[in-house]
């Protein structure tokens, strides 16, 4: 499936917007959770860890859902391909794994800090708030930088030329040989 001009231009907007949205979200989560461990403030670590929580209760996933999403039709869609480029194929994954992360680890930790915090006591544990936000920093800065820079060249499956998946089923076996250009 080929996307027209005007859809993939509309796809690249929206995953590019969605990407920076993210980018951006997860600097304002590292924000509030370095506020959050540092401050000596109990009224400002308890917004702080709410704030976080507004942010992933809200924010976190439609944007991930989003680029993750954008980024599938765009690769489908486009000559790049999924799995043609090592670039965009780390891309997919790399966002598979961190909208996971975000479901199963960054989301809950945040929660158990406000559940804490809200229940009078101090922010279990820095790290608990601080993890999350680094990591996913990085693999968004990572991702940014490999979708401006491209690097690795073609996968195996991006280096065969078109139609050889189809005629490798009607290659000869082991002891035919197959005609040369020269025969013919």
């Amino acid at each position: 499936m080929k996307l027209s001009r005007p859809a993939r231009r509309a796809s690249l907007v929206v995953h590019v917007v969605a990407s920076a949205g993210w980018l951006g979200l997860s600097l304002g989560l590292l924000a509030l959770g370095v506020t959050a461990a540092t401050t000596a403030s109990p009224v400002t670590v308890e917004a702080s860890v709410r704030g976080m929580k507004l942010f992933a209760d809200w924010l976190l996933l439609p944007l991930a859902f989003l680029t993750l999403s954008s980024g599938v039709v765009l690769a489908l869609g486009t000559p790049w391909g999924l799995a043609r480029h090592r670039w965009v194929y780390t891309k997919f994954w790399l966002t598979l794994a961190t909208t996971t992360a975000t479901v199963f680890a960054l989301r809950p930790g945040v929660n158990s800090a406000v559940a804490a915090v809200a229940a009078g006591g101090a922010l279990p544990d820095a790290g608990e708030v601080l993890f999350g936000p680094v990591v996913s920093l990085s693999a968004y800065v990572f991702m940014t930088v490999i979708s401006l820079l491209k690097p690795w060249g073609q996968t195996r499956r991006g280096r065969r030329p078109r139609g050889t998946a189809r005629r490798s089923a009607s290659r000869p076996s082991l002891g035919e040989r197959e005609p040369s250009a020269a025969s013919s």
